[in-house]
């Protein structure tokens, strides 16, 4: 079987995560409701290390778009199967935050923020990997 990675598909899929995150994460969907669920302030946002979670955050979300491209990387992969299968990873995600999150005794709310912003970023990204062959 012959593989194939776009690299600026595995690029972009990666950007468009920290994308989603930001809108996910801003106080006009669940950026306030997080805060709660974590016990943050914005002073405390604020004050942490931009540059080291940001970071940090880039280099973790591109090893999971390269580790979703090599599961794409089939010459039968399209945009549904891409988001199919990046909804899917998603959904190990979402079940490993859950997992977590019960034996951290975390709120339903918690898991669903940040699970469910797993499931949308990798849908994404899958879709993006597997149109853009």
């Amino acid at each position: 079987m012959q593989t194939h990675v776009n690299w600026l598909a595995v690029l972009v899929a990666g950007i468009s995560a920290f994308i989603i995150g930001g809108i996910w994460y801003s106080p006009a969907l669940f950026g306030k409701a997080w805060m709660k669920e974590n016990n943050l302030t914005i002073e405390q946002i604020q004050k942490s290390n931009k540059g080291k979670v940001y970071g940090i955050a880039f280099l973790l979300t591109m090893i999971m778009a390269v580790n979703l491209a090599m599961f794409l990387s089939g010459p039968e992969i399209n945009l549904s199967q891409g988001l199919m299968y990046g909804f899917l990873t998603g959904v190990w995600i979402f079940c490993g935050i859950a997992i977590v999150g019960l034996f951290e005794q975390k709120s339903g709310r918690y898991i669903f923020i940040n699970g469910g912003y797993m499931l949308a970023a990798l849908s994404l990204m899958g879709a993006i990997i597997g149109v853009w062959r």
